[in-house]
């Protein structure tokens, strides 16, 4: 069963790893976005690791809600709304049960994906986060690492197709040849996940 220090540690995982491929990130929304992905999400993960330090919910539920109002306020872009919508339905969904097992943890995040997508109109297949979300949190039913892998898979898989979302959609054709930077940010929740895990 997964407390809500586990939950602390996979934040604190997860803003490690995005402050260490931030210039990544970035690197990645040149050509197809704004070119701040990486300078946002690090912005945004170090005020979430700054709120559990100060005031660390006692929740599972009540600690990924709280981390996804952070984003929401303190990330600038589309990545706020959809990474804060992400961690915020999830939690909701957990509620107020102080461990949660792994089978729950999945099931909340699928909700947190399917409100993404309701979100941002999206879908599996248009080259956005959803790509990198929906594999990883499938393949999380077998094992952490798994989910790291589907993940991983997932964003890579966003090379070779053209946006119909988001920023990069109005690049049309030009969008091909790229990976979706939120596709790989999210690869990176996963991967964090995966070494807390161990």
């Amino acid at each position: 069963m997964l407390d809500a220090a586990f939950f602390v540690r996979w934040m604190t995982a997860a803003a490690a790893v995005i402050d260490r491929e931030a210039d990544r990130l970035t690197e990645l929304d040149s050509p197809i976005g704004d070119a701040d992905h990486g300078r946002n999400m690090q912005r945004g993960f170090a005020a979430v690791v700054k709120l559990l330090e100060t005031e660390p919910p006692a929740t599972p539920g009540a600690l990924l809600t709280a981390a996804g109002r952070q984003l929401i306020s303190s990330v600038g872009g589309a990545s706020g709304p959809l990474y804060g919508t992400l961690l915020r339905r999830a939690g909701k969904t957990l509620g107020d049960a102080e461990k949660a097992s792994v089978e729950e943890l999945r099931s909340a995040l699928a909700a947190g994906v399917a409100a993404v997508g309701q979100l941002g109109g999206s879908a599996p297949g248009d080259k956005t986060m959803l790509d990198a979300l929906t594999p990883g949190v499938v393949a999380l039913a077998d094992s952490f690492d798994a989910a790291a892998a589907a993940a991983l898979e997932g964003a890579l898989a966003t090379v070779p197709m053209q946006a119909r979302k988001g920023r990069a959609s109005y690049l049309g054709e030009r969008s091909i040849g790229h990976q979706d930077p939120g596709a790989a940010s999210s690869a990176l929740l996963f991967a964090a996940l995966a070494e807390v895990a161990k």
